[in-house]
């Protein structure tokens, strides 16, 4: 139930992510992903939708609620290791379209920059590993440290979510759970 819970809050984000990326570009402001800019984006509308007027008290919930978007990015980064970053294969077929020389070395089969922050170092370890047609041993063990981090991760996110929940009226409280920001 709680994985259920778990993947059901991970698409709400990445919808609302989705559908900010696509109001940028509507706006003219082209195909570049900026976090920074859709964390603002996030944020002025949770503002609006919970309808808080009083500067000091959003002020309040605003870095709160900021800390939980960067720890969300922070763990979707853990859980996709950094997704969007072009294929794992080159011009002649592999095995996911498109490759990103400028970004990963490698002849393309590098993960450069993406859409949901840069690998981390646990996981650019096991792609190594699996790259290297490493033993299962060693595999194993980058998958152990993969989990370590995710969950490590994941636990960052559940306080910085506790943390803004105890800021939060009930109907604020609803509001961030509808938005993708509280579970």
């Amino acid at each position: 139930m709680k994985s259920i819970t778990k993947v059901l809050a991970l698409a709400s984000v990445v919808a609302v992510m989705s559908l900010g990326a696509g109001q940028a570009m509507a706006q003219g402001r082209g195909g570049n992903f900026d976090p920074a800019q859709m964390k603002q984006m996030r944020l002025d509308r949770l503002k609006e939708q919970m309808a808080v007027t009083d500067d000091a008290e959003w002020k309040v919930i605003e870095t709160a609620a900021g800390k939980v978007m960067d720890a969300q990015m922070d763990a979707m980064a853990g859980r996709f290791g950094g997704m969007g970053r072009g294929g794992r294969g080159g011009a002649g077929g592999g095995t996911g379209g498109g490759t990103n020389n400028a970004a990963g070395g490698q002849n393309g089969n590098r993960r450069g920059g993406g859409r949901f922050g840069t690998p981390s170092a646990e996981m650019e370890a096991l792609q190594k590993a699996i790259d290297d047609n490493a033993s299962s041993d060693v595999i194993n063990s980058k998958l152990k440290a993969v989990r370590e981090a995710t969950k490590a991760k994941e636990d960052k996110l559940e306080q910085a979510q506790a943390d803004l929940q105890k800021l939060l009226t009930p109907r604020q409280e609803a509001v961030a759970v509808l938005s993708g920001v509280l579970k």
